[in-house]
């Protein structure tokens, strides 16, 4: 009998893979059959606050370091792309130059806030991670004189898309006599750089690195005191983590082909965290679902309270900001009333809870 369960169950395990594979590549076209192209660029953006989130998930689900400016470093990734593939400069370099480039970029910011906030913990350091998102934020809106680098306030725009040899995403793909545009070409790059990421973060959680970051995470007077170099750690951590946040922030750049420091607010960096923290942190899987959840779901209740409150009364009488704002809190805190842990924890998260 157990020879035959473990025959059976790396079919099964193949078959699920298959199973997702093609789940994931007819995504868009069935989302874009049954709810229109706007969803297919909710999908895009699914994708990209998962590869923000994964990044996040390496410092505070791993290394248990509370950041609050994580959404700098998607910042420094989406203006190194800005900057090098746009008229700004003029200049026009390659995408699969500038997005290493932008990874480089935002690893060095991350070994900058790393390097003097080791000693920090828990709110302390909280709030001078806050205080860094905001310095970057305010820099990239003051960078316009005596030097026009960044174009203030006013942002960059025409920005390049990215092409694979003479083929440009922007210009979208034809399949069976229908054109598809720029939200379907981009989702495949996208999802790509995902599981990449998914990838790597597997690989790191599983590696000795990662078991270092959890013993940090866990106790760091008793990692220390194992042999761990806790400075070198938390620093990589750090470095990691900011590294996916400039890739992502170069791939939205050339996505939305304009930036500005209003896409890199403070309410990015917490509904990130969010995403992490409601999924399960340190779990990959519960992660990708908080970023699932948090992106789609606005976008849903946007779609239903205005067309709701028009019906019942005529006119919108609650602005569907405030309200989306108002159930995402109710939604927070019931969840950390009934699943602590998030809604997908990690096994031994899970463990741990039950034991205490």
């Amino acid at each position: 009998m157990s020879t035959r369960i473990s025959m059976k169950t790396p079919k099964k395990v193949w078959f699920a893979y298959a199973a997702m594979a093609v789940l994931l590549t007819v995504a868009p076209f069935v989302v874009g059959a049954g709810a229109g192209q706007a969803w297919v660029r909710i999908l895009d953006f699914v994708l990209l606050y998962s590869m923000l989130a994964l990044g996040l998930n390496i410092v505070v689900g791993y290394a248990g370091l509370l950041d609050l400016g994580y959404i700098a470093f998607y910042a420094v990734g989406a203006y190194t792309f800005a900057i090098m593939a746009s008229p700004q400069f003029n200049w026009h370099y390659s995408a699969w130059v500038i997005l290493p480039l932008g990874a480089f970029m935002a690893c060095i910011a991350g070994l900058t806030l790393g390097a003097p906030t080791l000693r920090l913990r828990g709110d302390y350091l909280a709030i001078v991670t806050l205080g860094f998102g905001e310095i970057v934020r305010l820099f990239m809106n003051n960078l316009d004189q005596p030097v026009n680098i960044t174009n203030g306030p006013q942002g960059i725009n025409l920005i390049d898309p990215v092409r694979v040899g003479s083929y440009s995403l922007e210009s979208g793909f034809s399949l069976g006599g229908q054109h598809f545009g720029i939200a379907y070409s981009y989702y495949y790059l996208f999802l790509a750089m995902t599981l990449l990421t998914i990838f790597i973060c597997v690989r790191l959680e599983n590696s000795r690195i990662g078991r270092a970051w959890v013993a940090i995470r866990e106790d760091e007077l008793a990692a220390g005191a194992m042999g761990i170099n806790t400075r070198n750690v938390k620093l990589l951590a750090f470095a990691m983590g900011a590294s996916f946040g400039g890739v992502a922030g170069g791939l939205f750049a050339t996505f939305q082909g304009f930036v500005s420091p209003e896409s890199f607010s403070l309410m990015e960096s917490v509904m990130v965290l969010c995403m992490v923290v409601l999924g399960g942190m340190g779990h990959i899987p519960g992660v990708l679902l908080g970023a699932f959840l948090l992106t789609v779901t606005p976008e849903f209740l946007r779609d239903i309270i205005v067309p709701l409150q028009q019906r019942l009364v005529g006119r919108v009488v609650v602005d569907p900001e405030n309200l989306r704002m108002l159930l995402f809190g109710l939604a927070l805190i019931t969840v950390m009333l009934v699943r602590p842990a998030g809604l997908w924890p990690s096994r031994r998260r899970r463990e741990e809870l039950a034991h205490d």
